[in-house]
């Protein structure tokens, strides 16, 4: 009987790190705090045909409204209860891009806030997203309900109630995170009210969750929940399938809380993978390309699969939550799109592209002070729509990464050469790098202040190829620059350091 519980526990925790990706699927994106209904869209005219295998959503849950500052994008990791109304959209909303994403092969991953409610300073009142009635002072919140029972305080060693000293275990995962209501998830009570709230997503179709702050919850009391929760819906899913689990734990090292500590009962957000790729792109510390031949666990990361990787975030685009300056983003656009050509390239982890909004910046001693803007919205604080341009890109500030033809062609090259061997290496000892993903696909990239002039082994068959990076292949013909390679599998390469992307990518579907 035991070794028969002992199996089914392996086999739920071994299945959680499945994405559960349709049709050969390898990459994800983020949305942050997209419309339903924009979703819905995007999934039909974009990401299904351009073979993106799902979408993060931000947080579905009822949250409190802040309008000083107004309507910030952190508003919504500050639940007030589990009703699925936020400014994306009504039950009625998510429930309909749920079932369009999942008709056309895209599935839905949900942000979900299971660590924490509102802060404690959060008043009382139904300036709530569904306007409901809570009081975060008497920790009431009927909706739910949770009371004063169905927290941490009791158990918190510090003054402030408040996380003090991240060396202290107990403090992070005990006491408040920046002043957050913290759930007592180690109560049978409040765990099957958490796994309520995921088993409806699951029944309504979702493949999975991201779990936003598990470093501060106790890895046995999230391995109750995950077992606790429903297998997917049979109407996508295979039978028996386990929803996918990808957890936040920010760990660059030096804290005793680590990653490790999580991998056992799903994937984890591996931070260092950002945090360090940010360091080469940018040639910070003497940092070069040519020191990627090892990446992945020979950087000391998770293996590879128990990793979620990016190459920024929501949080640490705005200068929060791990790899401080040295993470790119959209804001350096040229850096960026090499940073993510080369993690949908590259075999480690399981991949997600970030899809972001604009906002002011206002550095001040190194600080953002307006990273707190939330999406564009109208007057009355209501997210807008994310319209599409003619060239199809976005407009009214969304910025759209996803969209780029760089990054949308690097998500179809990663879906082409998966599960091929990472070979052909190649590098000059500084920032010019090359490699092989088997003989389906080839990236060289140049990050030198001068030109690259080489002939290398592409390990691909002989022919003409379409380089996906300065164009695409349309009707058999090519919009960018063409790349001829040898019986041999030799091609010759010429990448000027002055051009807008000093990358090239083939692959077997971009031969012409």
């Amino acid at each position: 009987m035991k070794l028969l519980i002992l199996a089914t526990l392996l086999g739920l925790s071994l299945a959680q790190f499945n994405p559960n990706t349709r049709d050969g699927k390898t990459a994800i994106v983020h949305l942050f705090e997209w419309r339903w209904a924009d979703i819905a869209a995007e999934c039909e005219r974009y990401l299904g045909p351009n073979g993106f295998g799902g979408v993060q959503i931000s947080p579905p849950s009822e949250s409190i409204v802040v309008t000083n500052p107004w309507h910030p994008w952190w508003q919504r990791y500050q639940p007030i209860g589990y009703n699925l109304c936020s400014r994306s959209g009504n039950e009625n909303d998510l429930r309909d891009m749920i079932t369009r994403c999942n008709n056309v092969g895209v599935n839905i991953y949900v942000d979900a806030v299971i660590n924490h409610m509102c802060g404690a300073g959060g008043g009382s009142g139904t300036h709530s997203s569904c306007g409901s009635y809570f009081d975060a002072n008497r920790k009431d919140f009927p909706t739910v309900p949770y009371s004063n029972l169905d927290f941490n305080d009791g158990k918190c060693n510090t003054g402030s109630g408040n996380i003090e000293n991240y060396q202290d275990i107990n403090q992070v995962r005990n006491c408040r995170l920046v002043g957050l209501l913290d759930l007592a998830l180690e109560k049978d009570y409040v765990r099957g009210k958490v796994a309520d709230f995921m088993n409806k997503l699951i029944d309504m179709g979702v493949a999975g969750f991201r779990v936003d702050a598990c470093k501060h919850m106790w890895p046995g009391d999230l391995s109750a929940v995950y077992g606790r929760l429903n297998n997917l819906n049979t109407k996508w899913f295979s039978s028996g399938s386990r929803p996918f689990i990808f957890q936040e734990v920010i760990d660059l090292g030096g804290e005793p809380i680590t990653s490790g500590e999580y991998t056992g009962i799903g994937r984890v957000t591996e931070f260092k993978y950002g945090a360090r790729l940010g360091n080469i792109i940018r040639k910070w510390n003497g940092e070069k390309l040519s020191y990627l031949k090892n990446w992945g666990e020979g950087w000391g990361f998770m293996s590879s699969d128990k990793a979620l990787v990016f190459v920024d975030n929501h949080d640490n685009q705005r200068g929060h939550g791990a790899g401080g300056a040295s993470i790119v983003t959209f804001w350096d656009a040229r850096l960026y799109k090499m940073a993510v050509a080369f993690m949908l390239a590259h075999p480690y982890g399981f991949t997600r592209v970030m899809s972001s909004y604009r906002w002011d910046r206002n550095i001040v001693n190194g600080q953002d002070t307006n990273d707190w803007q939330g999406p564009p919205s109208n007057g009355d604080g209501s997210t807008k729509p994310v319209p599409i341009n003619p060239d199809s890109t976005c407009g009214d500030g969304w910025v759209c990464e996803h969209r780029w033809r760089q990054i949308k062609n690097m998500v179809a090259f990663r879906n082409i050469v998966n599960g091929q061997a990472f070979s052909n290496w190649w590098d000059n000892g500084s920032n010019q790098i090359a490699f092989s993903r088997g003989n389906k696909g080839f990236l060289v990239i140049n990050n030198d202040d001068w030109e690259l002039n080489d002939t290398l082994n592409t390990g691909l068959p002989g022919g003409t190829y379409c380089d996906v990076i300065s164009g695409q292949k349309e009707s058999g013909r090519c919009s960018g620059k063409e790349v001829v390679v040898g019986g041999d599998g030799r091609a010759s390469f010429r990448i000027s350091n002055q051009e807008e992307d000093p990358f090239i990518a083939i692959h077997a579907d971009s031969k012409l």
